[in-house]
């Protein structure tokens, strides 16, 4: 999961990328970059940490021009907090091309080998982002032999992008003296928007993982970029698109909308405010239909995800909705924090409970979902620290039982909390009196009800149904026994930043 944002506009782009990033931040928060283009020209920063710490007035001034791509960065491969896997990407061959992308590619491994002994092309890093830009490279070589680069030949290019990648990628490129592609994985699998804004000078063009970059910007979304889809914006404002694909379907990332996404974002036409409202109301039924002898005295949510589910669910109760957790707004997303003691850190640092919110009572904590389990044993501890007197805990997702491989950080089975125990297990293991999981069924209907076009969902980590049908046993073993050999990094990111002026010409 990482953040991607891209805007071809009238007038200076770097204020507006940076204002956008920060819109983001929830998708990554270890690294952040931006380049602009003024002509042939690309103006690059970058660095590890949060967009506010890596962008300085001086870096700023020194990103010129009126098109721009920006990425912040939450790690899933490569190097947890290495600078030069700090997004963008660039290559100057056979044009200066820079690149964000989000997601993850299942035959990166494949795809750098066929790099470097057919394409004659060297990747540097371990990130797959470098994979994905060299091959966009070579197939921009190759159906440019001929001819000029222009719209149909770059969407030829992404047409032998689809062909040969793997896995699920939203992709945001810029291309030095023509303009600004972006194009998203056949499946539909990780999100992107596009939108637009009327100024003096013409239209100006916004393409962003999630629409709330859009609406804190002023543009007017106009729609998702659709699975399959290219579109490509000329230096001059000039909208193309045209569907590369020859086997598309839509398949959104189910989790996208239990945690990864802002509530007040739209993806693929559905509000993720509205389907967490939807959730809680579906815990609401469970617990009612069969769970009539719990005696809960008050629902508290697990701020901030959970919070519309826990309303919700309290609502339909009938049953007290109470803050009972004060969070710290500077520490970061837990689940995002790369390494398993720095997450059970961070929670006490994170959130501190209101212990009258706790005495005596009988507590229903609601979070979004259970991954490792780390946090929920944390936060259910502080609970009976507070004097709660029974506490039922509530997941607004079903059991994460299988790895993600499609861009977010659950590689490994032994990971993950519920892999091969019970709910009673895994209710003793996070210490509550009581656990209710969603039904997969109840959270598919839950988002699907508010847009019926909408039908199918990426829901591997749920139900270990990998929707690109090339994840196989031996796949998810290999990625399994690297990160267990893995060694952790040094933690470097405080001060590490990178900044380049790279100049391409035709």
């Amino acid at each position: 999961m990482c953040g991607i944002l891209g805007i071809v506009a009238k007038s200076p782009a770097n204020q507006l990328l940076y204002d956008g990033l920060l819109m983001l931040q929830h998708r990554g928060q270890d690294a952040s970059g931006i380049v602009t283009a003024r002509g042939n020209t690309f103006h690059m920063h970058k660095g590890l940490g949060l967009v506010r710490d890596v962008f300085r007035t001086r870096d700023m001034r020194a990103l010129a021009g009126n098109i721009g791509i920006g990425h912040v960065r939450y790690p899933t491969a490569g190097s947890a907090n290495s600078s030069a896997e700090a997004q963008p990407f660039y290559v100057n061959s056979p044009f200066g091309i820079v690149l964000s992308h989000n997601g993850n590619l299942t035959n990166a491994e494949e795809l750098s080998q066929e790099l470097f002994r057919a394409d004659l092309r060297h990747v540097n890093t371990n990130s797959d982002t470098e994979v994905l830009l060299n091959v966009l490279a070579h197939e921009l070589q190759e159906s440019t032999r001929n001819c000029q680069l222009d719209p149909a030949t770059i969407f030829t290019a992404v047409s032998g992008v689809h062909r040969r990648c793997k896995g699920a990628y939203a992709v945001i490129a810029m291309i030095a003296g023509y303009g600004l592609l972006a194009f998203r994985d056949p499946y539909g699998i990780r999100p992107l928007v596009f939108g637009t804004v009327e100024s003096e000078n013409g239209h100006e063009y916004l393409i962003a993982s999630e629409s709330v970059a859009l609406d804190t910007l002023g543009f007017k979304l106009i729609r998702d970029v659709a699975p399959g889809e290219a579109v490509f914006i000329d230096e001059a404002g000039n909208f193309y698109n045209k569907q590369c694909a020859t086997n598309y379907s839509l398949n959104p990332c189910i989790f996208e909308y239990v945690y990864l996404a802002r509530p007040d974002s739209v993806i693929d036409g559905i509000s993720v405010y509205e389907t967490r409202l939807n959730m809680g109301e579906h815990l609401a039924e469970k617990i009612r239909k069969s769970m009539h002898h719990l005696d809960i005295d008050v629902v508290i949510p697990i701020p901030d995800s959970s919070r519309p589910s826990a309303l919700q669910l309290a609502n339909q109760l009938g049953v007290n909705f109470r803050e009972g957790f004060v969070k710290n707004r500077y520490v970061g997303r837990t689940f995002i924090m790369p390494g398993q003691q720095q997450r059970r850190k961070s929670v006490r640092q994170k959130l501190n409970a209101i212990g009258i919110e706790f005495r005596g009572k009988n507590v229903l904590l609601v979070d979004d979902s259970i991954v490792r389990g780390t946090t929920s044993r944390e936060i259910v501890q502080m609970a009976r620290e507070a004097g709660a007197h029974k506490i039922y805990f509530a997941s607004a997702a079903p059991p994460v039982r299988y790895p993600n491989v499609y861009g977010i950080d659950m590689p490994t089975r032994q990971e993950l909390i519920a892999t091969d125990r019970s709910t009673e297990e895994i209710c003793r293991e996070i210490g509550a009196d009581y656990l209710i999981y969603q039904d997969l069924e109840a959270l598919s209907r839950a988002i699907s009800k508010i847009s019926p076009t909408v039908k199918n969902f990426e829901t591997s980590c749920f139900d270990g149904n990998y929707i690109t049908g090339d994840v196989t046993t031996e796949y998810l073993r290999t990625i399994e026994l690297q990160r267990n050999s893995s060694q952790p990094l040094l933690q470097t990111r405080s001060n590490t930043q990178l900044d380049l002026s790279l100049v391409f010409s035709d």
